[in-house]
């Protein structure tokens, strides 16, 4: 891993993100890029081209000048860091800035609400993780002593997502960390026995070309409640999901059974989403 992505609004949640991205970058040897979106709209720029480059550089000036007090964090002591701070409006296009700046991650911070679906639903969140062809991690509480010793990865073992399956195994590879999979089986639409969901596995890593590792079967109410129940009880530092990308990731997580508080909170987990 060389480059890391980190999207600054000056929040809290952004901050907590740049820790995290600083934690990575140094046990990764990686660089970590901030990026500024000025978001500037045409009621702020006006249609004088003088006065239109005042304005701009302003707001250029302005959104520079905030960035010291995060270059002077602690945590960032001993990590190359690059500041880009840009007119974009959309989320979208920290795909196209991840492509040209060859970034391998990008960790961004969310505010979050009660669990996975609210986690990403109708957020910026949502938008990047939509369109990055880049992995996404997702983070949402300050985590100072952030590691990356285990990752779930959950998956309903489609063929389609076999080349995700590929990414998470390599970044865990690289993070030297055991990768667990898992199968939420759940009694609502989408029951299976252990023959189906035995067979749909083989066919997966048939496709993968890979062994077949050991994949934990995990029973609950909703795949959602499945996922966050088991990813306390292993204490994993990671939960990767694959996404489409054409839909919201709430898609692939919807149950049909509200969420107990508590189970909710768990989504403070960091999630590592991979489109595939």
């Amino acid at each position: 891993m060389q480059r890391i992505l980190v999207p600054i609004d000056f929040s809290e949640p952004a901050e907590h993100a740049l820790e995290v991205a600083a934690q990575i970058a140094k046990r990764q040897g990686a660089e970590i890029v901030m990026l500024h979106m000025l978001g500037l709209s045409e009621a702020v720029l006006t249609k004088n081209e003088e006065q239109e480059y005042k304005e701009a550089k302003y707001y250029l000036g302005l959104a520079k000048k905030r960035f010291k007090p995060l270059m002077d964090k602690p945590f960032l002591k001993g990590v190359e860091v690059k500041v880009i701070v840009q007119n974009y409006k959309d989320f979208k296009e920290l795909d196209r800035v991840a492509q040209e700046r060859h970034i391998d991650l990008i960790v961004m911070g969310s505010h979050g609400a009660s669990g996975l679906n609210d986690f990403f639903v109708g957020s910026n969140t949502e938008k990047v993780v939509r369109s990055s062809r880049v992995p996404v991690l997702v983070v949402k509480m300050k985590n100072p002593e952030f590691k990356v010793e285990s990752i779930l990865f959950a998956c309903d073992f489609n063929e389609g997502f076999v080349p995700a399956f590929k990414n998470v195994q390599a970044m865990a590879t690289g993070f030297s960390a055991r990768l667990q999979l898992v199968y939420v089986n759940t009694p609502y639409g989408g029951f299976s026995s252990n023959t189906e969901i035995g067979q749909r596995i083989a066919k997966f890593f048939e496709k993968a070309g890979t062994d077949i590792p050991q994949v934990a079967i995990y029973n609950d109410y909703s795949v959602e409640e499945g996922l966050l129940n088991y990813a306390k009880e292993g204490g994993f530092d990671i939960l990767a999901l694959p996404t489409r990308g054409r839909k919201p990731i709430s898609h692939f997580l919807l149950g049909s059974r509200s969420i107990g508080e508590d189970v909710a909170n768990h989504a403070n987990l960091p999630v590592l989403t991979l489109k595939v």
